[in-house]
């Protein structure tokens, strides 16, 4: 015999049929009312919810801006080096000093892929195919100039007013006396890079701008009445600094102008004076530095 094959047949389910009407209405009334109260919520949410999700991405937005400015003011804090130093006793009573490097080789370029401010040292190749000298390209002279400067004892003891920095470009930036100048030359680099491309830094905590470009010329943000002195080692007047200080800084505030160039000459129509401190060719950073000296002997800074 042949085995038939199985049918499958879909059993019905047993009802189980309720005669008690009262306890089917007692269930479904809370489910009735679940639903109810479910949908009214859902519209008084509707209603209320389009001002309130204007308002939500208004503050997104806001909350997005500030998380881009603190992510710059983070990596300007971090190419700076740390918190701002804090210097004792700065009063603007006392007669202060005013340094203006000029002439300073910071100059931005699109090397392959990137931007990238062009030195001697890593930029020769590009600089000589485009018909320029390398030896021309020295930002390390203004870093120099500027360690020089803000790490100075004159510079703690409160009396440096402020410093300014004009490229050969015609740039003009002013750095706070306040701040901490980058020891190697590569975050330096950094930082003057985003200074010229963003035209300021600022710190993290209180967000004030620790560099900043401002406009040309350099004389309307000197002190009134200041004495602007240039120094050059053409000049013919020799000098000894120290001798020389006690009759210029002690009444008024006094303008230092410096050229951060690797050769030539300073020629600015705002210097009063041209003096040479030394009968032989000084650095930027050496210059700097006696006349910081001559500073704090003249003013008793130890």
């Amino acid at each position: 015999m042949v085995r038939p094959y199985g049918i499958k047949v879909n059993k019905r389910k047993e009802r189980t049929e309720r005669y008690d009407k009262e306890e089917d209405e007692e269930e479904e009334q809370p489910k009735f009312e679940q639903k109810k109260k479910a949908g009214e919520s859902s519209k008084k949410a509707k209603k209320a919810n389009t001002p309130i999700a204007e308002e939500d991405n208004e503050e997104n937005e806001i909350t997005e801006e500030e998380e881009e400015e603190e992510e710059e003011a983070a990596t300007a804090e971090d190419i700076v080096g740390g918190i701002p130093i804090v210097l004792k006793d700065r009063s603007t009573d006392r007669p202060g000093v005013v340094f203006v490097l000029e002439k300073a080789s910071l100059e931005v370029a699109k090397v392959g892929k990137t931007y990238q401010l062009l030195n001697s040292d890593d930029h020769a190749h590009f600089l000589k195919k485009n018909d320029r000298n390398p030896a021309d390209y020295r930002p390390d002279i203004t870093h120099q100039a500027l360690l020089m400067i803000l790490d100075s004892p004159v510079n703690k003891a409160g009396r440096l007013k402020a410093v300014y920095v004009r490229t050969e470009k015609g740039v003009l930036f002013e750095v706070k006396p306040h701040v901490r100048i980058p020891r190697t030359f590569k975050r330096f680099a950094g930082i003057m890079l985003q200074l010229l491309q963003k035209l300021s830094i600022t710190a993290v905590g209180n967000r004030e701008k620790l560099l900043r470009c401002i406009k040309n010329p350099v004389e309307i943000h000197l002190p009134v009445n200041s004495r602007k002195i240039g120094f050059s080692h053409s000049s013919e007047k020799l000098v000894n600094m120290q001798k020389h200080l006690t009759t210029v800084c002690n009444d008024t505030d006094t303008v230092f102008v410096v050229g951060a160039m690797a050769h030539g000459k300073i020629d600015c129509d705002y210097i009063d004076d041209f003096v040479s401190i030394s009968g032989y060719p000084l650095s930027a950073a050496y210059c700097i530095s006696r006349i910081c000296e001559a500073l704090s002997t003249n003013w008793n800074i130890i």
